[in-house]
């Protein structure tokens, strides 16, 4: 059985990645701080010998110590990981105080690149790492600030890892998604100006879902993806690679800037 470890598995995303790879007949090792959010990604999976948690926080010193031991001491080996992990609600660089600024870097890229150096030892050819990084970490995003900096810098670790690694067997790529619809960007998508942004300037007839990620990952996962290696996949309905304005966005009045 090929073993998969996902980080923040008690969120929008990272629970679609776990529910889908344990669908795929994977085990899932899945991280969270939650317990009871734990509790129901176990439910959810079902099966007793494809799921473990750990409730953890990933900045604390000992946690990839703690995970990896968890995945090798119950199925003995790991096949992949899922960086997926991350917070929300940036701030720009001249609002961003240092507090702000190293939390988000210890969420999404010291923790990342932790848990990846522990876990290499582990894994074997045919194995691979996918972080999720985000558009903003493609192009300019505003309001970006710590958020677009850790994505920006896991990427470049994405593409490292890629090359260093890649001549023994183990492959590294991201996907980044768009504005997704899950309980982060719930609040975010009730304002008029933000959801319009999204909608009105993405060449697709809707928003994107968790599934659309998920899927993306369990890609990289599966022997279909087995010879990519270094790369982004982007995952936001073309928003990030285009300049398309909709007919709505071209015949109505936008909100005041």
């Amino acid at each position: 059985m090929r073993v998969a470890i996902v980080t923040g598995a008690t969120g929008g995303i990272g629970f679609g990645c776990a529910t889908k790879l344990a669908e795929m007949g994977m085990a899932v090792l899945a991280t969270g701080r939650s317990l009871d959010k734990l509790a129901e990604l176990a439910a959810a999976v079902g099966n007793p010998d494809q799921i473990a948690t750990v409730a953890v926080d990933l900045t604390d010193d000992t946690a990839p110590r703690r995970i990896v031991d968890s995945a090798v001491g119950r199925w003995g080996h790991i096949d992949f990981l899922v960086n997926n992990a991350g917070v929300g609600s940036p701030t720009p660089l001249h609002e961003t105080d240092d507090a702000t600024l190293d939390y988000f870097l210890n969420v999404m890229l010291r923790a990342p690149f932790r848990l990846a150096r522990d876990v290499l030892p582990h894994m074997q050819p045919g194995s691979a790492i996918i972080n999720i990084t985000s558009t903003f970490a493609v192009v300019g995003g505003l309001r970006g600030g710590p958020y677009s900096a850790a994505k920006g810098g896991l990427t470049a670790l994405t593409t490292h890892i890629a090359c260093q690694y890649g001549a023994q067997g183990i492959r590294c790529n991201a996907v980044a998604p768009g504005v997704i619809q899950t309980p982060m960007t719930e609040q975010r998508l009730q304002d008029e100006r933000f959801r319009r942004m999204n909608l009105e300037m993405t060449p697709h007839q809707r928003l994107g879902t968790v599934d659309d990620v998920a899927n993306a990952v369990a890609f990289l996962c599966s022997p279909g993806g087995s010879f990519i290696n270094g790369q982004t996949i982007v995952v936001d309905g073309g928003w990030s690679s285009t300049k398309y304005l909709s007919d709505v966005a071209l015949t109505s009045q936008w909100t005041a800037r």
